[in-house]
């Protein structure tokens, strides 16, 4: 059992997200219906939260902290408002100019590859600005807010601030003329590629782990501090972090205690008072 779960940490994160990608773009190859991809979801969480049980990072995060209908609640008004998004592109592409840039003739796993770093950087630079901009923290801070990580933590964002860093990242993508298949694989593999962020798997990604922001790179993000958790920004790659001088590795990653929200230990927990707190005068 030792060796298997010295396999797990290895093998769980490339493993995880190049197959589900792979199932993702063949089933759009194959004109499958729309609601294959929220099945293949649901699948990733049920994965996630095995691995989760299997080679935990922590233990501690494992249990709930009171916090599952929460997050569960985040997670459903997230993902379908997304859901609607990519139902609606037709119409606002309809609204925008498009400026006829879309590698239409590329395969679609090579369409999905650009879809990803195009909207990577969109959404890194929503994300740091949300850390400098006091109107987008507030709204950010309920990401925050988590007592632990693990896979779900990913999918709680307050809507509005989802919605903003949603329009950062897809805005060039809409403007180069990007098709409602890719659209939704992009959302698909913006989702999986949180669940693998925010993971309370103990992955061994060694030399990815400059490149690629899952859960070693990231979890410094989360630290309780002004300062040291101020790093780490990238959704899916870390260079812009590197160029901004915002990357951080090492192994002293936060443990029970450590994360939240620094100078907030009372910040809400209830789904509906998160929604308001970004709303309420500051003292």
């Amino acid at each position: 059992m030792p060796q298997i779960r010295s396999v797990i940490r290895l093998a769980y994160a490339p493993l995880f997200f190049l197959s589900l990608l792979w199932a993702a773009v063949t089933l759009a190859d194959q004109g499958a219906p729309l609601w294959a991809l929220p099945i293949l979801l649901g699948l990733a969480l049920a994965v996630s939260f095995m691995a989760e049980r299997l080679v935990p990072y922590e233990r501690a995060w494992n249990c709930s902290h009171g916090d599952n209908g929460r997050d569960l609640m985040h997670a459903v008004v997230n993902e379908a408002s997304i859901a609607l998004s990519v139902v609606a592109l037709p119409l606002v592409s309809g609204l925008v100019p498009n400026f006829g840039f879309w590698p239409s003739d590329w395969p679609l796993v090579g369409q999905l590859a650009l879809a990803i770093l195009v909207a990577d950087l969109g959404i890194t630079v929503a994300h740091y600005a949300s850390h400098r901009i006091p109107a987008l923290w507030r709204l950010h801070t309920v990401h925050h807010s988590v007592e632990r990580m693990y896979g779900f933590n990913g999918l709680l964002k307050h809507p509005l601030h989802q919605t903003i860093e949603l329009a950062a990242g897809v805005a060039p993508l809409v403007l180069m003329g990007m098709p409602q298949d890719v659209a939704w694989l992009v959302a698909f593999a913006v989702a999986i590629q949180l669940i693998l962020q925010h993971s309370n798997v103990d992955m061994k990604i060694g030399p990815l782990v400059y490149i690629w922001a899952v859960a070693p790179a990231h979890r410094h993000h989360h630290l309780a501090s002004q300062t040291d958790g101020d790093v780490n920004f990238g959704l899916f790659t870390s260079l812009w972090d590197h160029l901004l001088g915002t990357f951080r590795s090492g192994p002293d990653t936060p443990r029970p205690g450590e994360i939240g929200v620094s100078g907030r230990p009372d910040y809400p927990r209830g789904y509906l008072h998160q929604l308001i707190e970004p709303f309420r005068r500051q003292v």
